[in-house]
């Protein structure tokens, strides 16, 4: 249940706020004032599109609120506090904010939620029927959405559309399987070719970074023999050299040693250098004398590398990643050999996941082809009761053949909603063959037949809360009134908000509010007010003759009122309205 709904700057809006009745809510107003604002408002807090062009002018952000009665729906409580909302009691409050800039941001219960959190809960706090509504029940698309509502197969629709998208992917793994065949020749070829380039170069990891260490020391093999050899003359060999001059100081200093013991340690550490430069200075010789610097070597190590990079930028990338993209490419290899198998054991998953698909589809007809009639019948009683006398409902199944690369099963097309369609049909007099609710339907007729929907399905699955706008287009009189006393009878054990331009439709109503639209300064404004009974009386009045309320007008609006009273008192009083399932 809606207790409180609360709108700022959007569109016309300044500020409003609306406390809701269990039951009848009817909103009336001057045309232009505002009334379907609300029902657009209610439609963006409950999931709808954002926009800025909804932001009052003038305004950074509009801001919805509306507070719902959990109270009996305790699932749908325990389904968010598990998603981790918090509760206060059993109140829900969600909250929309669109700024001026397209965005938009959720809050439920004051935290921040995602736009999906919000829709997966929307359809089960109120079931909206727009005028635009009217006009969808001329497309066969969603006939087959009623049909399934009413048979109550959510979980096969659900199940449904999980195996068709498993089908689907199934089928396009085979298609792909089979395009690889058809291409396998020039592929293999290609892979070949690439596989032994690869392969002849017989590349090593960390390749690259040895020979360019190895080319450097054999481009300058003539500075290190010569830096070598002057090391080891310097240290060792010619006259007057490190190791001769240190060996003299070593001699004089182990004389003194034995004279003065103190000096035992500097003399080992210089004797231990003399080792160390003789060893050194021996070291540095055999490096310049073994020196291996064939020009040969050189040559070849620059064609290597020449050859490395040529296969480096062809492929994008340094040794370690061609070898891996060898290692790919071996495998593809292999398995493209192996393809027939491969597509074998594919086209056996698909046919498998089409059985699997095709089975619910065939749970899915039973249940429809079982519930279509009941469906047709309860629809036409509804439309009987609404002025349409004779009219009689039928709901056409078909099952289209399947056709180029369509998935089928049984020679019939699958789909996400299995193989069938639904489409309405209406005879609205005797002797008349049905025809599709899109070609002969009026706009009186439409709306009587979205309400008698709306009443056969609200019977099956309630929602908390049902709004109709304007769901009175294109009838009047004694059609109007059977309207009023439909509505009403929806709202008998739930609650409606009902926008209207009837009285005889807004009699009916157990809360009645008025929608008026007013000048501030330069600004216009749409307000809303809880009407007393004799503020009904003339609100009616004025629906029935205009600006100018004449005393018949209000007369008749009383009569009205009583009459509508009078009508939805005895539906209250009678026998509470029995849950039909399809079965």
């Amino acid at each position: 249940m809606l207790s409180l709904l609360r709108i700022r700057n959007f569109a016309i809006i300044e500020e409003l706020e609306l406390e809701l009745s269990q039951g009848f809510n009817v909103i009336t107003g001057e045309t232009g004032a505002g009334k379907s604002i609300l029902v657009g408002a209610l439609e963006l807090l409950l999931g709808g599109k954002a926009s800025g062009k909804v932001v009052r002018t003038g305004e950074n952000m509009a801001e919805i609120e509306a507070l719902f009665d959990l109270a009996s729906a305790p699932e749908l409580r325990a389904e968010l506090e598990e998603a981790g909302f918090e509760f206060d009691d059993n109140e829900l409050l969600l909250r929309r904010v669109v700024q001026a800039n397209g965005r938009s941001r959720v809050y439920i219960n004051g935290a921040l939620a995602t736009l999906k959190q919000l829709s997966d809960i929307a359809h089960r706090l109120a079931d909206i029927s727009s005028q635009h509504e009217h006009h969808s029940l001329t497309d066969p698309a969603g006939h087959l959405d009623i049909l399934d509502s009413y048979a109550d197969n959510e979980a096969d629709r659900e199940a449904m559309a999980a195996a068709f998208r498993e089908a689907e992917a199934a089928h396009r793994a085979l298609r792909e399987l089979e395009t690889k065949i058809a291409d396998r020749a020039e592929r293999e070829a290609f892979l070949r070719f690439q596989l032994e380039e690869i392969q002849k170069l017989g590349l090593r990891p960390g390749e690259s970074e040895e020979l360019a260490a190895r080319r450097d020391k054999l481009s300058h093999a003539h500075r290190l023999i010569e830096a070598g050899a002057r090391a080891e003359a310097a240290l060792y060999q010619q006259d007057g050299s490190l190791s001769e001059q240190l060996g003299r100081i070593v001699d004089s200093l182990e004389k003194a040693l034995e004279i003065d013991a103190t000096l035992k340690e500097p003399v080992e550490a210089l004797q231990q250098a003399l080792a160390l430069i003789e060893d050194t200075a021996k070291e540095l010789g055999d490096y310049a004398r073994s020196f291996d610097h064939d020009p040969g070597e050189l040559e070849a190590i620059e064609e290597r590398l020449d050859a490395i990079r040529r296969l480096e930028r062809k492929h994008a990338g340094d040794i370690e990643s061609i070898l891996e993209k060898a290692e790919a490419m071996a495998k593809e290899l292999e398995s493209l050999e192996s393809l027939e198998e491969s597509l074998e054991r594919q086209r056996h998953a698909r046919d498998q996941s089409i059985d699997r698909a095709g089975k619910i589809a065939e749970t899915l007809h039973r249940a429809r082809y079982a519930s279509a009639k009941k469906l047709g019948e309860a629809i036409g009683d509804e439309l009987r009761s609404l002025g349409m006398g004779e009219a009689r409902i039928e709901i056409r199944l078909e099952q289209p053949e399947g056709d180029g690369d369509a998935l089928t099963y049984q020679g019939k097309r699958l789909g996400d909603r299995g193989f069938d369609r639904a489409e309405l049909l209406i005879a609205p007099n005797r002797g008349e063959a049905p025809q599709p609710l899109r070609a002969i339907a009026s706009g009186g007729e439409l709306s009587r037949s979205l309400l008698a929907v709306k009443r056969v399905l609200s019977e099956l699955k309630p929602a908390g809360l049902y709004i109709f706008d304007e769901v009175d287009t294109g009838v009047g009189g004694a059609i109007a009134e059977a309207i009023g006393e439909k509505i009403a009878a929806v709202a008998k054990n739930r609650q409606v908000l009902c926008i209207s331009h009837l009285p005889q439709v807004a009699a009916f109503g157990e809360a009645h509010f008025l929608v008026k639209k007013e000048t501030r300064g330069d600004r216009t404004v749409s307000t809303i007010v809880r009407l007393s009974d004799e503020e009904r009386t003339s609100e009616l009045a004025r629906m029935l003759s205009g600006k100018e309320i004449t005393d018949a007008a209000r007369e008749a609006a009383a009569t009205m009122l009583e009459s509508a009273a009078s009508v939805s008192a005895k539906a209250k009083a009678g026998s509470k309205p029995r849950r039909k399932k399809a079965g």
